[in-house]
């Protein structure tokens, strides 16, 4: 059962991450496997997404606050983007997680057919996707699901 309310979705069902290889921009790869483990919030965005840019010093803050219990940020720069201006706002952003580029455009569609951006996920500790954001979420709410999802075992 999906309920749908204001700019989130949330199921009683756990629905396990799909199965994606992201080639982040140092050239490496990660999967959806390697992200068990740690609480993940996939956030899908775009460098010409003004609502992107504009959360994403929030999206920062997130993960200085909760990367050291285990939280992780990775963020999946859309297939339209322009490879060198993801890697120059990774760069002028200093952003401190991981970042990829879907250049194919098959993890979006993977991921639920993402088109909107900013559009995020955040992943619990056993790969299953807990909370769909489409939009910039709420990030007190946010907050109080990740220190939840944190302390469970």
């Amino acid at each position: 059962m999906a309920l749908a309310v204001g700019a989130f979705w949330w199921s009683t069902q756990a629905t396990p991450a799909p199965e994606s290889t992201f080639v982040l921009l140092d050239g490496s790869r990660e999967t959806s496997a390697s992200l068990q483990g740690k609480v993940t919030l996939v956030n899908f965005w775009a460098t010409s997404c003004t609502t992107c840019v504009a959360e994403m010093p929030k999206i920062i803050a997130t993960y200085d606050k909760y990367q050291s219990k285990g939280y992780n940020t990775l963020a999946v720069a859309m297939s339209y983007d322009p490879p060198a201006y993801v890697v120059n706002f990774a760069q002028t952003r200093k952003l401190p997680f991981q970042v990829a580029i879907d250049n194919t455009g098959q993890i979006a569609k993977a991921w639920g057919e993402v088109q909107l951006t900013p559009t995020s996920y955040l992943v619990d500790k056993k790969g299953h996707i807990v909370k769909r954001y489409i939009g910039e979420p709420n990030f007190t709410e946010l907050h109080q699901l990740i220190e939840k999802l944190l302390a469970q075992t």
